[in-house]
C-alpha cells in the first residue's frame, strides 16, 4: 500500500478509505482469532481434551487479551504508536502457525497466548483509528469497524468446516497468508496515522471525562456498562464455544453441519453490528443498549426447548439483537471519557475478551458436570441484567478536540 492509497485526514470529514481499510483488517484479524474455537472439534478428538480443557484454552487466549488491552490503550493515549497494529498482526501470525503444528496441549496454550497478545494490540488502536476517521459519525464508524471483525468471526467456522476439518490441524497454517495481507494493509494505516495531527502525545490539561458529568457519575455509568458487557458476553461465550456441541448432542448433527449453523448465528451477529452504531447515532445509544440486551430475553428462554429449525432461527434473532449493543456501548463509553479513547476501547474490548474467557472456562466445567443442555438453560436468564441500562445517564456527544 502506497502513501497515496489512503487520503489524508480531513477535519470534519469522514475518511471512508481509512474506515474501509481498518474494517478489512478487523475482518482478517478476527477471522484468524475465530479459527481457534472453530477447530475445537479437531483439537478435542486429536488431543483427547475434556470440555474443561477446551474452556481453559479459551480462557488462556482471552485473558491474555483482556489484561493487556486497557494497558496498551492507555499507553498509546499518552504516546501514539502508529505501527503497533502491524506488530500485533505479526504476533497473531506466529500464534496461528504455532497452533497449526502444536504437538501437545502446552503448545496449544502457547499459540492461544500469542493470538491473545495480537488481539490485545490490535483492538484499542484500531478502534481509535476508526474514531479519528469518523468525521463525527462515531456510531457509524464504530459499526463499520466492528462489522469487519464480526464478519471475520463468522467466516472462521465456515472456512474451518470446508478447509480445516477435512484436511486436519496443519491446514490452519494456510491462513498465515491472511495475516501477511493484514500486516501490509496495517502498514499503510500506520503511514496515514503517523502523518496525521493525532499521532502525537495528548496535550496536558485535555479533558479526560465528559464535561457535563461528575467523576462519580462517570464511574457509576462505567460500572453499569461493565454489567451489561457481562450479560452480553456470558451468553455469547455459551453460543460461540458450545453451540456446535449443543446441536451435535441435541439433534445428532454432523460437525460440519453444526459449523454451518454456527456460521448463521455469527453472520447475524455481523448484521446486528451494522445496525447498532447508526441507530445509536439517531435515537440515542442508551435506547439501543436497553432494547438489544433485555429484548432478547424471550428468545433465549425459548431456544433450549424448540426444534432444529426454530433453534437456528432464534439464534439468528438473538445474535442480530445482542450484537447491536456493542457499538453503542463502546461509543457511549468513549463519550464518557473523551480524553481516554484508547484506554476505554481497550478496557471494554478487553473486558469482553476476559468475560468471554472466564465464562467459557466456567461453562465448560458446568457442561462436564451437568451437560450442554443444562448450560443453555442456565444462560437463558442472563439477559435479565439488561435492566441495569435504566441507570445510565443521558449523555450528549462530546466533540473531540
Amino acid at each position: 500500500m502506497t502513501d497515496t492509497t489512503l487520503s489524508r485526514p480531513k477535519a470534519g470529514g469522514t475518511a471512508l478509505p481509512v474506515l474501509g481499510t481498518i474494517s478489512v483488517c478487523h475482518l482478517l484479524n478476527d477471522l484468524i482469532q475465530s479459527l481457534l474455537p472453530a477447530i475445537y472439534p479437531i483439537l478435542k478428538g486429536g488431543f483427547d481434551l475434556s470440555f474443561a480443557q477446551i474452556g481453559l484454552l479459551t480462557l488462556t487466549y482471552q485473558i491474555t487479551a483482556s489484561l493487556l488491552q486497557p494497558i496498551i490503550g492507555l499507553a498509546t493515549d499518552r504516546r501514539p504508536a502508529p505501527y503497533s497494529l502491524t506488530i500485533g498482526m505479526g504476533a497473531s501470525l506466529v500464534g496461528l502457525v504455532t497452533l497449526a503444528f502444536a504437538p501437545n496441549y502446552a503448545a496449544l496454550l502457547i499459540g492461544a497466548t500469542l493470538l491473545g497478545f495480537g488481539s490485545s494490540v490490535f483492538h484499542p488502536e484500531a478502534s481509535r483509528i476508526a474514531r479519528l476517521a469518523s468525521g463525527g459519525a462515531h456510531g457509524l464508524a464504530q459499526s463499520l469497524f466492528q462489522v469487519g471483525g464480526n464478519a471475520g468471526s463468522a467466516l472462521g467456522p465456515l472456512l474451518a468446516a470446508y478447509i480445516i476439518l477435512p484436511r486436519g490441524q496443519e491446514s490452519l497454517s494456510w491462513f498465515a497468508l491472511a495475516a501477511l495481507g493484514g500486516m501490509a494493509l496495517l502498514t499503510g494505516i500506520g503511514r496515514w496515522y503517523a502523518r496525521s495531527d493525532h499521532a502525537r502525545p495528548a496535550r496536558r490539561g485535555a479533558a479526560v471525562r465528559h464535561p457535563g458529568l461528575t467523576r462519580g457519575q462517570v464511574n457509576r455509568a462505567l460500572a453499569v456498562l461493565m454489567v451489561l458487557i457481562l450479560s452480553k458476553y456470558v451468553y455469547l461465550a455459551c453460543l460461540t464455544s458450545y453451540y456446535t456441541f449443543f446441536l451435535m448432542e441435541r439433534f445428532a448433527m454432523a460437525p460440519d453441519s453444526a459449523q454451518l449453523c454456527l456460521f448463521v448465528f455469527l453472520a447475524a451477529v455481523a448484521a446486528g453490528t451494522i445496525i447498532g452504531g447508526p441507530v445509536g447515532d439517531r435515537i440515542g445509544r442508551k435506547t439501543v443498549i436497553w432494547i438489544s440486551i433485555l429484548g432478547i430475553l424471550p428468545f433465549t428462554l425459548l431456544l433450549p426447548h424448540v426444534g432444529l429449525t426454530a433453534t437456528v432461527a432464534l439464534s439468528a434473532v438473538i445474535g442480530l439483537a445482542l450484537a447491536s449493543a456493542f457499538p453503542a456501548i463502546i461509543v457511549y463509553a468513549q463519550e464518557l471519557m473523551p480524553g481516554r479513547v484508547g484506554m476505554v476501547s481497550g478496557l471494554f474490548f478487553g473486558l469482553a475478551f476476559g468475560i468471554g474467557g472466564m465464562a467459557a472456562a466456567g461453562l465448560g466445567v458446568l457442561a462436564d458436570w451437568k451437560g450442554i443442555g443444562f448450560v443453555f438453560q442456565a444462560c437463558s436468564v442472563v439477559p435479565l441484567l439488561g435492566l441495569f441500562a435504566a441507570l445510565l445517564p443521558n449523555v450528549s456527544p462530546h466533540k473531540d478536540s
